[in-house]
């Protein structure tokens, strides 16, 4: 398929699709790690609240044929630069969350950046395996989507030697 794929800020709007992706039970349970209780929509707007008003986090909507599909974003823990994504899963086993977290590596290309997944999200695994990143460890944590503490790999983006010269390297230059 050659559906026409965009990363754009985020609008308001896109938030119910965000809240929509959230009560999938398959993606809550493949994601793990997320929120308490998904159907929680206080909690999800507050949420949001926090994550669009932090300067440190840059997040894209993804948009596919003008349908939103999901968002891509990264953040600061513990002095690390993380990505993470989610995609409604209407858009899963198309190459779309490959796509756009390529184009999302020309946007954000700070180095190392890293990622984690649950251990047996072969989909999430193989798609950041596909943008160049390497596992680099595992950890155990509680996952409110499985309700028990699970594997988590832990995966990291170094930079390329293209990429080495730092922020003014041109986007074309980006491990993907």
């Amino acid at each position: 398929m050659n559906e026409l794929l965009e990363l754009r800020e985020v609008l308001p709007a896109d938030l119910e699709v965000f809240f929509a992706n959230m009560q999938e039970p398959e993606a809550v349970y493949m994601a793990a790690f997320t929120a308490k209780d998904p159907a929680d929509r206080e909690a999800f707007e507050a949420h949001w609240e926090r994550i669009l008003a932090d300067p440190q986090i840059v997040i894209r909507t993804i948009v596919v044929d003008g349908r939103v599909a999901g968002s891509v974003l990264s953040y600061v823990m513990e002095g690390a630069r993380e990505v993470s994504y989610w995609i409604g899963r209407a858009f899963w086993g198309r190459g779309i969350t490959t796509r756009a977290l390529q184009a999302y590596l020309q946007i954000v290309q700070e180095r190392p950046l890293y990622a984690r997944a649950a251990h047996d999200n072969l989909g999430s695994l193989r798609v950041l395996e596909k943008c160049g990143f390497q596992k680099v460890g595992t950890d155990r944590y509680f996952a409110n989507g499985r309700g028990q503490e699970i594997e988590e790999i832990i995966l990291r983006l170094d930079a390329s030697p293209d990429t080495a010269a730092g922020p003014g390297a041109a986007a074309s230059d980006v491990a993907a």
